[in-house]
């Protein structure tokens, strides 16, 4: 496997290069080979401190507060005309890092971080208040008014499936409503987010804007989140460590944004066409070998259409090729690293244990790597791999007879993220689009989430919305000025 072009791998800080406190690392491995890639600093305690202080300068008072809007703007097109140009570098790096096929990023996660970049340039110079009209004070004329104002230093702790992508999700916004970060990011796959960094320096970020603080989440998560100079933390991950993150926060009333992955629903009505259903059905299932956390895990089909269901997307699975994240004709790589390996190959073994009808895959393969074959069961909703999330490639298949029971089971979860409903009624499109419990639900279609739009989820799933003008306002306090005339 070729090794691509590597970023740093230190710590920015303040606008510098430099090696963590003590000069300790850690080791990034291969998913598809199991062999080191790099050795990258790992940030400490007195790391952090280094980075919210920089941070810090910039956010109280510092150049970067007095910037415009239009100036921003500018910012944020030059990141993404400099993202666009390193594409292929960037796709690589995180087909490396993750273990995912080269494609993936090349064609939708790398695209999509430019779109972000050039959706919050042009939503940068339109953070404004209003005036809103209201009774007089004690005989004497009100003007009243409000302003959006940033709400400073964010601290931005992001995943492993997708870096690059989720990684741009909350720089983006963050630095068009004029913040200041440090990001976290993931251990597992840091790589493409640092040479995102180097980008951004690149593009003329002064000097504390933007810091980067890879490290072990166990040794800097708590400092980071806690730190009397972070005014807002946006989480992306497991709804353990956004629960941990979020009590931990709240002794500060820290500003939070979190998305807490899903166990997400689709629903295959009687009259849906197959033909739509698949292969987009599938993939929602196998993209990112699973690691999603939108995956539609839960495929609730109608009685009538269970079997050519089930054998369209046995087949489906039986055909995705795993192997080299570069060999072009691959369609699924390498789970993240060992212990996510033994928590799917855990869940397949319940599935099999509950009582669940294997139709797909199963096992891992025989391989260096940590591969796993697409699998799918048939089982009902009360079953572990239909109620918990693997973050694997493994579907459930749930037969049903009576819609609104379908949709009763759909939201029978602790989750609610995104949802997927395929029908060819207009009437039953809305009616279940509106009965689900879910923050996006997609109708006849699944994919990528558009920056225009907003993204997030409710119950477990999360805390706010990030894209769109959602996350913008996220980043910003809303100011109520009243003047008495």
């Amino acid at each position: 496997m070729d090794t691509p072009l590597l970023p740093e791998t230190r710590l920015f800080i303040g606008g510098t290069w430099r090696d963590a406190t003590g000069g300790t690392t850690f080791t990034v491995i291969a998913p598809a080979t199991e062999q080191p890639i790099a050795e990258v600093a790992a940030a400490t305690d007195a790391d952090v401190d280094a980075a919210v202080a920089a941070a810090r300068a910039q956010s109280d008072g510092g150049p970067w507060s007095r910037t415009s809007g239009g100036e921003r703007a500018k910012l944020l097109w030059r990141i993404a005309d400099l993202v666009e140009a390193d594409a292929e570098r960037l796709a690589h790096l995180e087909a490396i890092d993750v273990g995912r096929p080269i494609a993936e990023p090349r064609n939708g996660d790398v695209p999509n971080v430019v779109e972000t970049f050039r959706h919050y340039a042009a939503l940068a110079d339109m953070l404004r208040g209003e005036a809103v009209p209201v009774a007089d004070y004690l005989g004497r004329a009100r003007h009243s008014y409000t302003r959006r104002e940033p709400v400073g230093v964010v601290a931005a702790i992001t995943p492993w499936n997708a870096p690059t992508m989720i990684a741009a999700w909350k720089i983006a916004p963050a630095l068009a409503a004029g913040c200041t970060l440090v990001v976290k990011p993931p251990q597992d796959a840091c790589l493409s987010t640092l040479r995102l960094v180097e980008l951004i320096a690149e593009a003329g970020a002064p000097a504390g804007v933007i810091n980067a603080i890879p490290g072990r989440g166990s040794e800097i998560g708590i400092p980071l989140v806690t730190h009397r100079g972070v005014d807002k933390v946006s989480f992306t991950g497991s709804p353990e460590v956004g629960h941990e993150i979020a009590v931990a926060a709240g002794g500060r009333f820290k500003r939070l944004t979190l998305e807490l992955g899903g166990k997400s629903p689709q629903l295959v009505f009687p009259d849906a066409d197959l033909d739509r259903v698949f292969p987009t059905a599938a993939a929602s299932l196998f993209a990112n070998q699973g690691e999603v956390c939108a995956a539609a895990t839960r495929v609730f089909v109608h009685e009538r259409l269970r079997d050519e269901v089930v054998e369209r997307l046995a087949d489906a699975a039986r055909a995705v090729r795993v192997g080299d994240p570069l060999d072009p004709d691959t369609t699924m790589g390498a789970l993240i690293n060992q212990r996510r390996l033994d928590t799917v190959l855990h869940y397949v073994e319940s599935g099999r244990r509950e009582g669940a009808e294997l139709v797909a895959g199963g096992s891992r393969l025989d391989r260096p790597g940590y591969f796993v074959e697409p699998t799918v069961f048939v089982g009902s909703n009360d079953m572990t791999i239909a109620r918990e999330e693997i973050f694997g490639p493994v579907g459930t298949v749930i037969p049903f007879s009576d819609p609104d029971e379908a949709i009763r089971q759909a939201n029978d979860s602790a989750y609610g993220l995104t949802a997927v409903v395929w029908t060819e009624d207009l009437g039953t499109a809305h009616r279940t689009a509106a009965a689900l419990n879910a923050g996006v639900v997609w109708v006849n279609g699944w994919g990528v989430p558009d920056p225009r739009l907003p993204w997030g989820g409710v119950k477990t799933s999360g805390v706010g919305r990030e894209l769109g003008l959602a996350g913008l306002h996220a980043h910003t306090e809303e100011k109520l000025v009243n003047v008495i005339l």
